[in-house]
């Protein structure tokens, strides 16, 4: 009778080892793909903000040097507001993924240039695709 029951114990626990044996198999496969999906994500993600905001310093830049040379007040301006950007794209952590803020300040980044749009009568169209990104106007 031990050995019967001993027998059907095996058959009963086949169910629970089979099941830990596919969960945990499945686990690792799971971790390994999701592994490899979340870094192409994060690849796609940050060269779409790092195009972004290389985009907002080319035209700050391109707009610092038009406005360099004029002294009127309204150009003075400008430049306060030119120059802010600037500083807030140079401050903008692109080496760190972590950190807490980097939407808020990217946010900011856009909240800044398109005030400083509107300061220069500009409309601008960020556009991100297949052939490149960029600034059209």
């Amino acid at each position: 009778m031990a050995g019967s029951q001993d027998m059907f114990d095996g058959i009963v626990m086949a169910d629970e080892r089979f099941h830990g044996e596919g969960y945990q198999k499945g686990y690792e496969e799971g971790s390994s793909l999701g592994m490899i999906e979340g870094r192409q994500y994060g690849t796609l993600h940050g060269a779409k903000i790092g195009s972004e905001i290389g985009c907002y310093q080319g035209f700050a830049f391109a707009w610092r040097c038009l406005l360099h040379g004029c002294a009127t007040e309204k150009d003075s301006k400008k430049m306060k507001v030119l120059e802010s950007l600037i500083r807030m794209i140079q401050k903008f952590p692109y080496d760190d993924p972590t950190y807490d803020k980097l939407h808020e300040d990217l946010d900011r980044i856009r909240g800044k240039f398109k005030q400083l749009c509107s300061l220069l009568n500009v409309q601008p169209d960020f556009k991100i695709s297949a052939e490149g990104s960029g600034l059209s106007f």
